[in-house]
Protein backbone atom coordinates (compact mmCIF):
# COMPACT_ATOMS: atom_id res chain seq x y z
CA UNK A 1 0.00 0.00 0.00
CA UNK A 2 1.43 3.32 -0.90
CA UNK A 3 -0.52 7.03 -0.36
CA UNK A 4 0.75 9.78 -2.76
CA UNK A 5 -2.00 12.17 -1.40
CA UNK A 6 -0.82 15.66 -1.27
CA UNK A 7 -2.91 18.78 -0.22
CA UNK A 8 -4.64 17.03 2.18
CA UNK A 9 -7.44 15.41 0.32
CA UNK A 10 -7.45 13.14 2.84
CA UNK A 11 -6.35 13.78 6.45
CA UNK A 12 -3.24 12.08 7.62
CA UNK A 13 -5.51 10.21 10.67
CA UNK A 14 -7.58 8.43 8.04
CA UNK A 15 -5.61 6.86 5.98
CA UNK A 16 -4.52 3.73 8.21
CA UNK A 17 -7.92 2.84 7.83
CA UNK A 18 -7.96 2.93 4.39
CA UNK A 19 -4.75 0.24 4.53
CA UNK A 20 -6.56 -1.42 7.04
CA UNK A 21 -9.34 -1.89 4.85
CA UNK A 22 -7.38 -3.59 2.14
CA UNK A 23 -5.36 -5.80 4.29
CA UNK A 24 -9.06 -6.94 5.40
CA UNK A 25 -10.11 -7.36 1.81
CA UNK A 26 -6.73 -9.48 0.90
CA UNK A 27 -7.20 -12.13 3.29
CA UNK A 28 -10.62 -12.52 2.19
CA UNK A 29 -10.18 -11.80 -1.59
CA UNK A 30 -12.93 -11.85 -4.31
CA UNK A 31 -12.39 -15.38 -5.59
CA UNK A 32 -13.60 -18.36 -3.39
CA UNK A 33 -12.41 -16.63 -0.60
CA UNK A 34 -8.84 -17.40 -0.60
CA UNK A 35 -6.27 -14.31 -0.09
CA UNK A 36 -5.14 -12.25 -3.16
CA UNK A 37 -1.38 -11.68 -3.04
CA UNK A 38 1.21 -10.10 -5.74
CA UNK A 39 -0.91 -6.60 -5.83
CA UNK A 40 -0.36 -3.05 -5.55
CA UNK A 41 -3.04 -0.83 -4.22
CA UNK A 42 -1.90 3.57 -4.25
CA UNK A 43 -4.30 6.06 -2.80
CA UNK A 44 -4.49 9.20 -4.96
CA UNK A 45 -7.28 11.12 -4.15
CA UNK A 46 -10.43 10.94 -1.98
CA UNK A 47 -12.40 13.33 0.09
CA UNK A 48 -13.85 13.76 3.37
CA UNK A 49 -16.36 15.31 5.27
CA UNK A 50 -15.87 16.94 9.09
CA UNK A 51 -18.60 16.03 10.88
CA UNK A 52 -19.35 12.29 8.90
CA UNK A 53 -15.89 10.95 8.07
CA UNK A 54 -13.95 8.20 9.98
CA UNK A 55 -11.51 6.12 10.18
CA UNK A 56 -14.61 3.21 9.63
CA UNK A 57 -15.56 5.18 6.81
CA UNK A 58 -12.21 5.02 5.08
CA UNK A 59 -12.14 1.12 5.68
CA UNK A 60 -15.17 0.42 4.40
CA UNK A 61 -14.63 2.55 1.08
CA UNK A 62 -11.15 0.51 0.79
CA UNK A 63 -12.81 -2.46 0.74
CA UNK A 64 -15.53 -1.59 -1.74
CA UNK A 65 -12.28 -0.02 -3.80
CA UNK A 66 -10.19 -3.17 -3.17
CA UNK A 67 -13.37 -5.55 -4.37
CA UNK A 68 -14.41 -3.48 -7.77
CA UNK A 69 -10.32 -3.25 -8.58
CA UNK A 70 -10.31 -7.24 -8.23
CA UNK A 71 -12.83 -7.61 -10.43
CA UNK A 72 -11.91 -5.30 -13.41
CA UNK A 73 -8.24 -7.19 -12.92
CA UNK A 74 -9.44 -10.52 -14.01
CA UNK A 75 -7.99 -12.61 -10.58
CA UNK A 76 -6.84 -15.92 -10.91
CA UNK A 77 -6.77 -18.79 -8.88
CA UNK A 78 -3.48 -20.08 -8.08
CA UNK A 79 -2.47 -23.58 -7.06
CA UNK A 80 0.48 -24.42 -4.80
CA UNK A 81 3.47 -25.87 -6.79
CA UNK A 82 5.40 -28.42 -4.62
CA UNK A 83 9.29 -29.24 -5.35
CA UNK A 84 9.61 -33.35 -5.19
CA UNK A 85 11.82 -35.92 -4.69
CA UNK A 86 11.03 -40.09 -4.76
CA UNK A 87 13.82 -42.42 -4.39
CA UNK A 88 13.04 -45.40 -6.59
CA UNK A 89 14.50 -48.23 -6.46
CA UNK A 90 16.02 -49.96 -9.89
CA UNK A 91 13.50 -51.31 -12.18
CA UNK A 92 10.29 -48.88 -11.05
CA UNK A 93 11.31 -45.43 -12.52
CA UNK A 94 9.65 -46.19 -15.89
CA UNK A 95 5.68 -46.70 -13.42
CA UNK A 96 6.91 -44.13 -11.22
CA UNK A 97 6.99 -41.61 -13.83
CA UNK A 98 4.34 -42.86 -15.44
CA UNK A 99 2.05 -42.13 -12.35
CA UNK A 100 3.65 -38.54 -11.82
CA UNK A 101 2.83 -37.64 -15.52
CA UNK A 102 -0.76 -38.78 -14.45
CA UNK A 103 -0.51 -36.19 -11.72
CA UNK A 104 0.41 -33.30 -13.91
CA UNK A 105 4.54 -33.49 -12.99
CA UNK A 106 6.78 -31.43 -15.25
CA UNK A 107 10.58 -30.47 -15.15
CA UNK A 108 11.37 -34.13 -14.31
CA UNK A 109 15.70 -34.67 -13.76
CA UNK A 110 16.39 -38.24 -12.82
CA UNK A 111 19.90 -38.68 -10.57
CA UNK A 112 21.37 -42.10 -10.84
CA UNK A 113 23.16 -43.91 -7.72
CA UNK A 114 23.96 -47.09 -7.46
CA UNK A 115 20.70 -49.35 -6.33
CA UNK A 116 17.92 -46.54 -6.58
CA UNK A 117 17.44 -43.23 -9.03
CA UNK A 118 16.32 -39.74 -7.62
CA UNK A 119 13.51 -38.20 -9.64
CA UNK A 120 13.26 -34.88 -9.36
CA UNK A 121 10.13 -33.17 -10.32
CA UNK A 122 7.42 -29.80 -9.93
CA UNK A 123 4.06 -30.99 -9.33
CA UNK A 124 0.75 -29.48 -8.14
CA UNK A 125 0.12 -29.88 -4.59
CA UNK A 126 -3.95 -30.78 -5.21
CA UNK A 127 -2.20 -34.26 -6.81
CA UNK A 128 0.11 -35.29 -4.32
CA UNK A 129 -2.98 -36.16 -1.79
CA UNK A 130 -2.43 -39.28 -0.70
CA UNK A 131 0.73 -40.15 -3.30
CA UNK A 132 2.47 -42.18 -0.33
CA UNK A 133 -0.22 -45.41 -0.82
CA UNK A 134 -0.30 -44.96 -4.21
CA UNK A 135 3.72 -44.66 -3.95
CA UNK A 136 3.67 -47.86 -1.59
CA UNK A 137 1.22 -49.75 -4.03
CA UNK A 138 4.05 -49.40 -7.07
CA UNK A 139 6.78 -49.95 -5.22
CA UNK A 140 5.82 -52.63 -3.03
CA UNK A 141 6.35 -50.42 -0.21
CA UNK A 142 10.55 -49.61 -1.19
CA UNK A 143 10.17 -46.43 -2.46
CA UNK A 144 10.36 -42.72 -0.23
CA UNK A 145 9.41 -39.49 -1.31
CA UNK A 146 9.46 -35.53 0.26
CA UNK A 147 8.34 -32.68 -1.24
CA UNK A 148 8.34 -28.68 -0.25
CA UNK A 149 6.59 -25.68 -1.52
CA UNK A 150 7.75 -24.06 -4.50
CA UNK A 151 5.34 -21.59 -6.14
CA UNK A 152 1.83 -20.58 -6.72
CA UNK A 153 1.12 -21.05 -10.63
CA UNK A 154 -2.25 -20.27 -12.32
CA UNK A 155 -4.55 -22.99 -12.03
CA UNK A 156 -5.28 -24.41 -15.53
CA UNK A 157 -8.73 -23.47 -16.91
CA UNK A 158 -9.78 -26.61 -18.46
CA UNK A 159 -9.01 -29.01 -15.51
CA UNK A 160 -12.12 -30.02 -14.39
CA UNK A 161 -14.26 -29.87 -11.72
CA UNK A 162 -13.17 -27.04 -9.08
CA UNK A 163 -10.30 -27.61 -7.00
CA UNK A 164 -9.19 -25.60 -3.63
CA UNK A 165 -6.29 -23.51 -4.34
CA UNK A 166 -4.92 -21.21 -1.54
CA UNK A 167 -4.10 -17.82 -3.25
CA UNK A 168 -5.51 -15.42 -6.22
CA UNK A 169 -2.86 -13.27 -7.80
CA UNK A 170 -4.55 -9.68 -9.07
Amino acid sequence: FESKIVGGAVPKEFIPGVEKGLEASRESGVLAGFPVIDFKATLIDGAYHDVDSSVLAFEIAARAAFKEGLQKAQCKLLEPIMKARIAVPLGFTDEIVRDLDQRRAWGRRLEARRTFEIIHVLVPLTNMLGYANSLRSIMQRRGVYAMAFDHYAPLPPDDGPFRPAVAVRA
